[in-house]
């Protein structure tokens, strides 16, 4: 518990940027403004049969309009499978696309066409605009999740919430221990932000674009 304690206090320091020395600081913060300078650390939720995860966007035009577009109000769409590796639904909107070569990695959230959502569980090399990352502890969770082979679902996006926390006490140190931004411990990060309990305890943020 007090590691959660911690973990939910990293990251509501790390959304304001206050940190001041070896001292950690309780205190309440407000969801971050979404503008080009710090898109890559914002999350949105995405909820699914009552189960909500987080996804980190990636910094770019669409990614900016759908948060936009969150801030006033959630978007709930239906997904299905195809290829048997991703679920595809369309958004009721379009988004300015910035199309590359992409091969898809689980857990990829990615804009085709500029109106349809593609949450991946598998791989796929396409032209693709992407939106960002589902953040999952493992493959077989990821698709409990998506509901893999269960026909068509409902998907929920919506802004993620004010972090607050209240008090907090010194956590045991443990050396090279990744967690993600929702606290779950991360054995093996791909490309992401994670929280990362280094040497003699010493904390602080990874990002990686493995």
């Amino acid at each position: 518990m007090k590691m959660k304690h911690h973990l939910l206090l990293l990251m509501s320091i790390f959304l304001t940027g206050s940190w001041t020395g070896s001292a950690l600081k309780a205190e309440t913060v407000q969801a971050p403004t979404l503008n080009a300078s710090d898109m890559e650390s914002t999350t949105i939720n995405i909820s699914i049969d009552g189960q909500t995860r987080t996804i980190i966007l990636d910094n770019n035009a669409a990614t900016r309009e759908l948060a936009a577009a969150l801030k006033q109000a959630p978007i709930t769409y239906e997904a299905t499978d195809y290829g048997n590796f991703e679920k595809v639904g369309s958004l009721g909107r379009s988004l300015t696309t910035s199309n590359q070569q992409i091969t898809t990695q689980p857990g990829d959230v990615i804009l085709y066409n500029g109106n349809q959502i593609v949450l991946f569980y598998g791989s796929n090399s396409w032209n693709y605009t992407r939106l960002g990352r589902i953040d999952y502890e493992s493959l077989d969770e990821l698709k409990s999740f998506l509901k893999v082979g269960k026909g068509r679902i409902s998907v929920t996006l919506s802004p993620s919430g004010t972090a607050a926390v209240g008090h907090i006490s010194s956590p045991e140190a443990e050396d090279n221990t990744y967690y993600s931004l929702s606290g779950r411990r991360v054995e093996h990060p791909t490309r992401g932000i994670y929280i990362k309990i280094g040497g003699n305890g010493r904390t602080g943020f990874y990002k990686t674009r493995k």
